[in-house]
């Protein structure tokens, strides 16, 4: 039998990791069936402790992680680390995440030939340098023999830039649906999470940042009790937010029913505790924390926002709202809470969508089949744009 491609993903990222790194680490063991062998290897502030979560995932799931020590924009030791891996690992397919990874890509091919590849996720944090990154991330992109977009409206966006469709596919996230699966009931879970069970659990998860939009879910839980509701709302995630969610709290005077879990480690019993998950973003890509949600049976509310109506029927599997609307979470939320029928059907429809839609290892299967369409090695595994994208 021949070697096994080497694929190397490539990551920013800082403290824990975000949406991403669900699909990256979860990748090399599906991949592997197809004769791919993938190593992770992840740029992170050297000294940032948010990296040990990082490598216990990855322990967890058997994904080869590779630790790219990254002291910011004029660190130039980082392309260098990349290129010897690169030359140490045979590496024939690069595959980027973000802009950086993107750029490097283009800068390391000279000096080593591999194919390109990328992954757009979704362009969601705003800061001062958003533009300059978005910049570099469009030129780069261009460059690129591969662009892989997560959701139909980033997909959109690409094409925009003026990216041809060969190079450019729409590859939605998967869920490994025998991972993310109930198998306690609610009341064994809120026990053992020490939630109460005697009330509705509304749970939300994500990263702590402003685009997420957990103030307006707090606002709105924060208004909720007066429908006669008995509840509580959990926040699960870290981030620069914390300290001003956790004031806004106090300001409602809403500590009562409303509580920042912090990092959560165990999402899978956390899932197995809500009655309800809400994702009020006002950015975003398709997230994978919906898809979890849905595949654990849990009745998901979201905002109408970026690929997520592909996924969610109003009102079929699970309430779509607009985003930036407190009224809106309030009234999903009190519709859902009070109709137990209703919820017992978002969970059926749910789980059955990301079964049938949205499963892990087929992603994986279409992914291997771009790779083996971009080598043009294995003709008779290859398949067409047009199936990879249906």
């Amino acid at each position: 039998m021949s070697e096994p491609v080497v694929v190397l993903d490539t990551r920013v990222v800082t403290g824990r990791g975000g949406g991403p790194d669900k699909t990256i680490l979860n990748s090399p063991r599906f991949l592997s069936e197809d004769g791919y062998r993938m190593l992770c290897a992840y740029m992170h502030p050297p000294d940032d402790p948010g990296f040990d979560s990082i490598r216990q995932r990855a322990a967890g799931l058997n994904a080869p992680l590779i630790s790219v020590p990254d002291r910011g924009p004029l660190d130039l030791h980082v392309a260098r680390q990349l290129l010897d891996i690169c030359r140490r690992e045979h590496v024939q397919i690069w595959h980027g995440h973000d802009y950086k990874s993107n750029l490097i890509g283009l800068m390391l091919r000279p000096f080593w030939p591999m194919r390109l590849v990328t992954t757009v996720h979704g362009w969601v944090q705003l800061t001062s340098r958003t533009p300059l990154y978005y910049a570099i991330d469009h030129l780069a992109l261009k460059k690129y023999e591969r662009i892989i977009c997560v959701s139909s409206d980033l997909h959109d966006s690409c094409r925009k830039l003026g990216i041809a469709d060969k190079k450019c596919l729409l590859l939605q996230n998967g869920i490994d649906t025998e991972r993310f699966q109930r198998n306690r009931s609610r009341q064994f879970a809120k026990e053992h999470l020490g939630l109460p069970a005697d009330s509705l659990l509304v749970g939300a998860m994500g990263r702590l940042s402003a685009e997420k939009g957990f103030d307006l879910l707090i606002r709105a839980a924060a208004r909720l009790p007066t429908h006669g509701h008995k509840f509580t709302l959990v926040i699960a995630g870290d981030g620069d937010q914390f300290e001003p969610l956790k004031q806004l709290i106090s300001d409602l005077n809403c500590g009562d029913r409303v509580r920042l879990l912090g990092f959560v480690q165990d999402t899978l019993t956390l899932f197995e505790a809500m009655d309800v998950f809400v994702l009020s973003s006002i950015r975003e890509g398709l997230p994978n924390v919906i898809l979890e949600a849905m595949a654990m049976g849990v009745p998901v509310i979201s905002t109408r926002v970026a690929g997520i109506p592909s996924l969610i029927q109003n009102d079929r599997n699970g309430i779509l709202i607009e985003p930036g609307s407190v009224d809106q979470i309030v009234d999903a939320l009190d519709r859902v809470i009070r109709d137990e029928s209703r919820r017992r059907t978002f969970e059926d429809a749910g789980r059955s969508t990301v079964q049938n839609h949205f499963s892990f290892r087929e992603r994986m299967q279409k992914l291997a089949r771009i790779y083996d369409e971009l080598l043009g090695s294995r003709p008779a595994l290859t398949r067409t744009r047009e199936s990879v994208n249906r």
